[in-house]
Parts: C-alpha cells; structure tokens; sequence
C-alpha cells in the first residue's frame, strides 16, 4: 500500500477512535429524554448521531479539504447533498445501527467511504464496542485491524442466511419466505450494516438479501466483502453503485458460489 494511502487510513482511523471516545460511547445507555427523534417510518436519530457526524465532517474536511461530505443526517436534512453521490466524495454513517444503539445494545458502529464517479474506492467499518476496524482500498485487498484477510464460509451443509425483510413490501415478503427462506439457516439481521458485512467475511453467516440499499449503509461494506473475495452486487449482477436506487436490492455473500445460487433463487421467484 503506497504512503499516500497508508497516511489516508491512519488519519481516517484516528479520527473514527476520538469521535468514537467523544461523541459516541458517552451516550451509550445514556440517552435522556429527548435525545431520541423519530425521522419518519421507524427511522430513529439521536444525539450522538448529530455530533458525531458534526465531528466526522469537521475532521474529513480536515484531511481533504473541499472533498464533499455525503452525510446521513445533512442528506435528511437536505436532499441535495445526494447529488454530490455521482462525483468525488465521502460518504458517512456516523452511527449505523442506530435502533439498537437507542435501545442501548449492540451492534452499531461507524460507516465512511470515498466514492468517485458513483462507486466507492476506499472504506472503513468501525466497531465502536469492540474497536474492530475492518477497511479496504479497490485492487488492494480487505483488512481487519491491519490484517489482510479473504473471506471465509461457514461450512455447514445448509447455507447460514440474514434475510432482512424490513423494506420488503408484504407480496415480496412472501414469496422470499415460500421460495427462498426453505434453503438456508436464517438467522436474526442485527439491524446494522456494519456487523452484517463482517460476518459475511469473517465466517459467521454465508448470504444476506438487503431491500433497502442506501449509500451510507452499503458503500464500505459492498467494497470491503468483495476486495476479500466474497460477492455484493444487484441481484442482477450488476455493481452497486452509490448514487443509484436506493431499493435496487442487493445480495452480499461470503462466495461467488452462493452468491450464484441466491441470484437463481430469487430469479426463479420472480425478482
């Protein structure tokens, strides 16, 4: 990895652990009355969402200064932040998994990735619990904590599958119970991106559906599962990109392999 990248990820790296310290684990089990907000549609924010992204952006300025920041929270605010999605940018999650961080457990953690031209080049998923830093850069490989690693099954006969249902509307639902869900393992999603991709890496679960497919929830984890030989991408094929349909569906799978039979499944469903 060249120096200009290496200084980019400790930068990054150092940035995701004081905004963890600062904003983020001082409100964990700790939030008042009134330090959670409804978005709309059981989308929850809290406080420390708005600081920490507040903090991520200051400090991202700080590291490129004029790169666009495409931040969860300023893109609620104000939808013409997403334009920025089909240049050069980042991109932030500054709590992904914010219902159970509300709830005051685990999992939840950090997103941030560099896109250009619609697709992410660069990404970090931060564990703020378990200080588990996974990050890759396009061509260059997936690392957790500094160490290269390449994605691994589970091994069991019956493919272990996170379905997650929660964008689906009813009709979908359906028939992905009737016709996918008989042949896999289903587990319980943990209702955060930045667990469920580690896990499709790291050996825990073997595929994953995902209806809702926002940038901030996807960019670094799509990068990060195929730069360690697994598979994300439409359930056409086609790549994920960051400024596309945010409900194109997406299948993230720890091998091409069973990233191949989920397509056929669901294509033999109907789509």
């Amino acid at each position: 990895m060249s120096d200009d990248i290496a200084a980019l990820h400790a930068a990054v790296e150092k940035l995701l652990r004081e905004v963890t310290e600062k904003a983020i684990l001082p409100r964990y089990q700790n939030l008042r009355h009134g330090d959670v907000e409804d978005k709309g549609g059981d989308d929850p924010v809290t406080v420390a969402d708005r600081e920490s992204e507040e903090m991520l952006a200051e400090g991202l300025a700080r590291i490129i200064p004029g790169l666009p920041i495409v931040g969860e929270e300023a893109a609620h605010a104000d939808k013409s932040v997403l334009d920025h999605l089909s240049g050069d940018c980042w991109i932030v999650d500054p709590i992904d998994g914010t219902r159970n961080f509300a709830h005051g457990k685990p999992p939840f953690g950090v997103l941030i990735a560099m896109a250009s031209g619609g697709e992410a080049h660069t990404g970090w998923i931060y564990d703020c619990l378990t200080q588990r830093l996974c990050t890759a850069h396009r061509g260059k490989g997936a690392f957790v904590n500094g160490e290269k690693v390449s994605a691994l099954t589970t091994g069991e006969a019956t493919p272990v599958a996170a379905i997650s249902l929660l964008f689906m509307d009813m009709d979908k639902r359906e028939r992905v119970m009737e016709h996918i869900a008989p042949h896999y393992r289903l587990v319980d999603v943990p209702y955060c991106a930045a667990e469920q991709y580690p896990r499709l890496g790291l050996g825990e679960n073997d595929v994953s559906l995902f209806e809702r497919t926002l940038a901030w929830d996807h960019a670094a984890g799509v990068l990060w599962l195929n730069e360690a030989g697994g598979k994300a991408a439409r359930p056409d094929g086609s790549p994920y990109r960051v400024d596309a349909d945010p409900f194109g569906g997406l299948i993230g799978a720890a091998s091409p392999v069973l990233w191949d039979e989920m397509a056929a499944r669901i294509d033999a469903m109907g789509g």
